[in-house]
């Protein structure tokens, strides 16, 4: 029998785990294949819809459902989290003091926020990556009556399109409650441009001056003052707010640190063709978890598991690895006024935004609704 360990109960894992249950059918049914999937919760978030549910276009019960459910019956589900990963022997030690052992491993235990790092960042700031965070931000915008507004870009971070994403919503939001005129947003960016991607700055560029949004570039976060109220860079610059919303930095999760060698940051060193963990060739990355320099982002994540889901199970039904992955990533970006954009690039292809478009913003609705099939496989 072959055996497959999943770690991580989030998009990657369970478009992995369920994709290998569709393409391993048959094995899977007649006992030459187990599949388990060992996560650290029993809950599935939608991620990106904590966005929405920041301003409150979302409920949180929309956004969140029981991951046994999204998983293939077939498939063994512990919510048991991993402490300790051997890459070399493939098995997982559990909290619970388990032991699981596979024939192959796929790492998909994503990223997390890191705001502790940066002296007042977590006491002074508000953030959407996480339920509670997008809660509190949504109940201090209800109370919101005017005033500073810095929305500060940490490094590295999950989403790329999130921060310009929630600038021009925050424009909107504001306008609709009839505060903008009393308000001023600030956007803050660690390079010396609005986004990492150059096309995407430069296309950020003439829709922030039309929205009369602020911007301090190169500006990497020293501390936030909470009692002043103030946001400083490591160049020197101060900013004054009266709300600061932040974009913080992320990791990747402590049992990748501890216990996956030269995995600096939680960050998975990553062939990126092949998306196996580098110098082994059964044991795969997928998701936030890997160190390819391209964007942590859901649709990264789908493209990496649907190429990992062809070469384990080639693999496992032909002794070959199926294909490469390219890179691909596609984001939609909300614009703001009922409006979207989007970027799809990969290896060879870089970004190009194009104009918003109404169509394009009720197809990222769309897709949000849609989410939960893509996170079966099925999309």
């Amino acid at each position: 029998m072959k055996k497959i360990i999943v770690i991580g109960g989030g998009m990657a894992g369970s478009i992995v785990a369920n994709g290998l249950a569709r393409k391993l059918n048959k094995e899977l049914n007649n006992g030459l294949v187990n599949i388990t999937v060992i996560s650290a919760t029993d809950k599935h978030l939608y991620q990106p819809g904590l966005l929405y549910l920041a301003f409150g276009r979302v409920r949180e019960n929309e956004l969140v459902r029981d991951q046994r459910s999204i998983l293939d019956k077939r498939i063994e589900f512990h919510v048991d989290p991993a402490i300790n990963i051997d890459t070399k022997t493939k098995t997982v030690t559990t909290k619970s003091g388990k032991i699981f052992e596979g024939n192959y491993l796929v790492i998909a235990t994503g990223s997390r926020l890191v705001p502790e790092t940066i002296p007042g960042l977590a006491e002074g700031a508000h953030n959407f990556y996480s339920v509670d965070g997008a809660r509190k931000l949504r109940d201090a915008l209800k109370t919101f009556e005017g005033g500073k507004i810095v929305i500060n870009v940490n490094a590295p971070h999950k989403c790329p399109v999130a921060p310009i994403e929630i600038t021009c919503m925050l424009h909107d939001f504001l306008t609709e409650k009839g505060v903008m005129e009393k308000s001023e947003i600030t956007y803050t960016y660690p390079v010396g441009r609005l986004h990492a991607m150059e096309p995407v700055a430069n296309w950020a560029v003439p829709e922030f001056e039309k929205l009369g949004i602020k911007s301090e570039t190169l500006f990497n976060t020293k501390e936030v003052n909470v009692d002043k109220k103030t946001i400083t860079s490591e160049e020197g610059v101060t900013l004054n707010y009266d709300l600061l919303i932040t974009i913080p930095p992320h990791k990747g999760q402590q049992v990748v640190e501890d216990s996956v060698p030269d995995a600096k940051g939680g960050w998975c060193p990553t062939d990126k063709k092949k998306l196996y963990l580098e110098g082994t060739t059964d044991v795969f990355i997928c998701g936030d978890t890997t160190n390819i320099p391209i964007s942590k982002a859901g649709s990264t994540a789908h493209f990496e598991a649907d190429t990992i889901v062809d070469n384990i199970s080639s693999l496992i039904q032909e002794g070959t690895m199926a294909r490469d992955y390219d890179g691909k990533v596609f984001c939609f970006i909300e614009t703001g006024k009922e409006e979207g954009s989007y970027v799809w690039f990969n290896y060879t292809t870089p970004p190009a935004p194009g104009l918003p478009t109404k169509a394009v913003h009720r197809f990222k609705l769309a897709y949000n609704k849609m989410y939960w099939l893509s996170a079966k496989g099925l999309l």
